[in-house]
């Protein structure tokens, strides 16, 4: 077991790594918290110092991008509605939507973890037994994850810290709980502020089993341990960064334009006064008058006297056209959905919208690869559980992921598409009909099966067989010829009599 002095430690050096620094600017990112809100303008001043300017205007406007790519990208794995565990056993189909596709807990959960995942460049997802003695599972903020291994060398986990915030009490003492989990059991510390890390009082078991729980009419309390640490991480890419790496200096470059831009309409809004001649009152009781009364006095001399008003052209057509350039590379190297090009869907074609997609389509893509990966660990441990509570013998080689994507389309398009296509199946009917006398009723009814999509073999034995037929014309042909001996009662007053020669 870690002591309290390499607990300290190892959260520590984790505070300090590049990779949680990296972690934690892409979740500023994500949450709006941009470079430019630390932006300061400085000047120097007569005696040749560097100093803050804080008289000018220091407008500091972050622009989310970062927070819509991670959005779209989440939203685009999910938007399927069949789920995305499948197996072609109905049996254990229905076990992985309790546990999966038709589960809400869990869409929600994974939905934070491929967040995160994006925003910080990895996410982790720990297992745990829920009231019910089923196996759920939480996301775990990477930020307080760390796992530490024997030597650094050794790709197994030999312990997981777990930290996180648990409340802040008065005077902004932050109590955070530590949490070290091994194969077997887990231990639990609490540290306030930066002092000392002790035990946590508050647990009554410690250290406690993965799983607590007692049977029915039975006092004792019982214990199971996973045999594993029940900690899953998902990686965004081989060297765990964020998507925020590719776009950052172009998201912090239409910050600074944009501010900058507000900085000038914001500075030269108001005219610059030239005044001439002037030897009345001091300076500053002439700028008092310009912003109170709006006009001053000026004494009549032969120098020239006067007041000069000048304006400022702020050239914002270049500012405007750096924003739309940076805009555009945003989405174009952060792989995103860019909207502004769809405004009008109903003069944009499905392929030119499919096009839109294209990037998104591709970073996705990418990241299911990885996301089918951790999935297949989690699903060793519910397909155990299911084998050990029905008794039966499922495998991971019986299931297979498919994400089916939703996306935008042109409805007007899709209307006419649908025409044709019913016109193309109803010319194909007609077609099939014309040429009826010359096929038989078998082969037909095949014919006229596959163009409306119908399983011919599911419905051939409704069909009427030729026996059927005869019968049919049989009772039809009696209907209109009466029996022998019925002639006269079938004649009606008026009506003509048949006669035969001979």
């Amino acid at each position: 077991m870690l002591t309290i002095e390499e607990i300290q430690r190892f959260i520590d050096e984790d505070r300090t790594s590049e990779k949680k620094m990296f972690a934690r600017k892409g979740q500023a990112y994500y949450d709006g918290d941009h470079d430019i809100k630390h932006y300061r303008l400085f000047y120097y001043n007569a005696d040749g110092e560097l100093v803050e300017d804080k008289t000018r205007s220091n407008v500091k406007i972050p622009h989310p991008f970062f927070t819509e790519l991670v959005d779209q990208a989440v939203q685009y794995v999910l938007s399927g509605k069949d789920g995305f565990v499948k197996s072609n056993n109905a049996e254990l189909q229905a076990e992985l939507d309790s546990y999966f596709n038709q589960n809400e807990d869990f869409v929600a959960e994974l939905s934070e973890v491929l967040t995160g995942c994006m925003s910080k460049g990895f996410e982790y997802m720990y297992a745990y037994k829920n009231a019910e003695n089923r196996i759920s599972f939480m996301c775990a903020d990477s930020i307080g994850v760390i796992e530490v291994r024997a030597k650094d060398t050794d790709d197994n986990t030999e312990y997981v810290i777990y930290w996180y915030v648990d409340r802040i009490e008065k005077g902004h003492k932050k109590i955070k709980r530590i949490q070290v989990w091994d194969k077997d059991q887990t231990y639990y510390f609490v540290q306030t502020d930066e002092g000392k890390i002790v035990e946590d009082d508050s647990e009554k078991l410690n250290p406690k089993p993965h799983t607590l729980y007692k049977k029915m009419n039975d006092n004792n309390t019982y214990y199971e341990n996973f045999g594993f640490i029940p900690f899953f991480r998902l990686d965004n890419n081989k060297k765990q960064f964020s998507c925020l790496k590719t776009v950052k200096e172009l998201i912090d470059d239409y910050d600074l334009m944009a501010s900058s831009l507000s900085n000038n309409l914001i500075d030269f809004d108001t005219p610059i006064h030239v005044v001439k001649g002037f030897e009345g009152d001091s300076l500053d009781e002439l700028q008092q008058n310009l912003k109170t009364k709006k006009i001053i006095g000026m004494e009549s001399t032969d120098t020239g006297a006067g007041v000069d008003i000048k304006t400022v052209d702020v050239p914002f057509q270049a500012r405007q056209v750096k924003l739309e350039l940076d805009e555009k590379n945003i989405y174009r190297f952060g792989m995103g959905l860019n909207t502004a090009g769809l405004k009008d869907t109903n003069a944009t074609t499905n392929i030119a919208i499919k096009a839109a997609y294209s990037l998104l389509d591709l970073k996705c893509s990418k990241l299911e690869i990885r996301l089918k990966q951790f999935l297949k660990k989690i699903l060793k441990v519910v397909i155990q559980e299911i084998n050990d509570n029905n008794g039966t013998g499922y495998k991971l080689s019986d299931i297979y992921f498919e994400f089916d994507h939703e996306i935008m389309s042109n409805a007007q398009e899709n209307a006419q598409i649908d025409l044709v296509k019913a016109q193309e199946q109803q010319t194909r009917i007609n077609t099939l009909l014309s040429i009826a006398a010359q096929l038989d009723n078998e082969t037909l009814v095949q014919n006229i099966c596959a163009v409306l999509d119908i399983d011919y073999e599911s419905i051939k034995d409704k069909l009427p067989t030729e026996e059927d037929d005869l019968m049919g014309a049989e009772q039809t042909l009696n209907s209109v010829i009466p029996e022998e001996g019925g002639a006269d009662e079938s004649k009606t007053e008026g009506s003509p009599e048949v006669t035969t020669e001979g």
